[in-house]
């Protein structure tokens, strides 16, 4: 349980942006640092990491165990990290969490101990690709699973893999069977609908039904498995870096947060199915008037999820609980977000997620992508603490139905009707992000542009 002050951090306020924790990722890295220099393998690993995937071996990490006789319960707490205690923590062990920082966990064991674990999103692949004939402990789909990868003296490395469980202890579960019955479910659910309404009506009740056989933590991550595999169906440089991650078996366990858009009429009924999900609403988000759009951010209690929804929002509009209350039906125009559902439909149907964003190590990864010929767009966030870049946008056919609808409406002009028809419109991005500091939000400064240059409509006017 968060304490109350915590608590108040997560609540609909757009006011609110994390902290930033300096010392914190000093004592973080100087750990990383010590266990790379003990441990040969882990050393190896981090420096093809980088190679490979342009990725931080420190994004990869699901938490550190260190022995209490190597730090005091007193410096974990002086950094901010309190105590957790769950019936899932194993014996002899204390588990310390910061509360406000996306920072991994760090595990306090009684016995002479020091081992970090790694985070691929598929346990079995990540030990196929090291080759080794490792095996791992727990069944294939439960809850929680891991492997000792190598011992070197008395530094471990291992990796687990998690399916919507947030504790520490390899244990039989009786949900595999319904688990992997809704893995498929939501692999080939129906997306494609006469009317966005009654697709959203369908998944909601899919959604309901789902809940009372599975755990909603079970739940939310067999659905976002599923929807990263449909967005990276769709978006070129997801492929590209897919693969790249994948030759070392480490698939997409480096997420940092998944972005859905949403019309103003349907989006109550999105976040209903999140909170449904297990989700809890985080900080509101406001672009600033000229950006005409905003967003809830929302966090899961046990998968290490965080999902970011936009819609279009006008400037009086910004300090209501828009997630609950929804909007008043009035004329409006319609911005960037309400375009792109316009063009392409809900995020949660048949469009999929805007963009996945996912820690890399931001200037490798903007050096390194575009020679598979994935370019990048210039960053639109530049701070010691956080980088974003988006990669050049993957252009989606439009439906002549959807192109009718909006030209009758006065929502494009002719011109657009047709070079829409002609060269389909922007549909999804991957972004390359870096955190430091132990930042857990985002960037409201200089937001505004990059949507602003990736409106379908600003992009065929500006010929790029």
């Amino acid at each position: 349980m968060k304490p109350e002050s915590d608590q108040k951090l997560v609540q609909n306020n757009e006011e609110f942006d994390w902290g930033l924790y300096p010392e914190l990722e000093t004592f973080v890295v100087g750990l990383v640092d010590k266990f790379l220099s003990k441990h040969k393998t882990a050393k190896l690993l981090s420096e093809r990491m980088l190679e490979k995937s342009s990725t931080r071996f420190i994004d990869w990490i699901d938490h550190l165990v260190v022995s209490e006789s190597d730090v005091k319960p007193k410096t974990l707490e002086d950094l901010g990290l309190a105590v957790s205690e769950s019936q899932r923590d194993p014996d002899n062990v204390t588990v310390y969490r910061h509360p406000a920082s996306y920072l991994f966990p760090i595990l306090l064991d009684e016995r002479k101990r020091n081992e970090v674990a790694l985070k691929p999103e598929e346990l079995d692949h990540f030990l196929q690709m090291l080759g080794t004939g490792i095996g791992a402990e727990g069944e294939p789909f439960s809850q929680f699973r891991k492997a000792i990868v190598k011992k070197e003296g008395d530094y471990v490395l291992s990796a687990v893999e998690r399916r919507g469980y947030n504790g520490f202890i390899v244990q039989e579960t009786d949900d595999i069977q319904e688990y992997t019955r809704m893995l498929s479910r939501f692999f080939h659910r129906q997306r494609y609908f006469d009317e966005d309404d009654e697709g959203m009506a369908h998944f909601e009740k899919m959604m309901r039904d789902s809940l009372v056989r599975l755990d909603s933590g079970r739940v939310a991550d067999a659905f976002f498995r599923t929807e990263r595999v449909y967005w990276q169906s769709r978006n070129r440089a997801g492929q590209i870096q897919k693969a790249r991650q994948d030759t070392l078996g480490l698939g997409w366990g480096n997420h940092d947060h998944h972005t859905y858009r949403s019309s103003r009429r349907n989006f109550t009924r999105m976040i209903r199915i999140l909170e449904d999900m297990g989700y809890a609403c985080r900080e509101r988000y406001y672009a600033g008037e000229r950006a005409g759009w905003g967003a809830q951010i929302l966090e899961h209690k046990t998968c290490d999820i965080v999902a970011f929804t936009d819609v279009d929002l006008n400037p009086d509009e910004k300090d209501i609980d828009f997630a609950h209350r929804g909007f008043e039906e009035r004329e409006t125009k319609m911005g960037t977000v309400g375009l792109w559902i316009g063009l392409h439909g809900e995020s949660i149907l048949q469009a999929g997620m805007h963009h996945l964003e996912a820690r890399f190590d931001h200037d490798r990864l903007t050096k390194d992508l575009p020679a598979f010929g994935a370019p990048m767009m210039p960053p639109f966030s530049r701070f010691d603490f956080l980088k974003q870049a988006f990669t050049v946008g993957e252009h989606w056919p439009v439906d002549r139905s959807r192109l009718d609808r909006l030209i009758n409406d006065g929502y494009i002009t002719k011109e657009q009707y047709d070079q829409f028809m002609k060269d389909g419109a922007i549909g999804s991005h991957m972004e390359n992000l870096e955190r430091d500091q132990g930042f857990k939000g985002f960037n409201k400064a200089s937001v505004t542009k990059i949507i602003l240059e990736t409106d379908p409509r600003s992009h065929h006017e500006g010929g790029a």
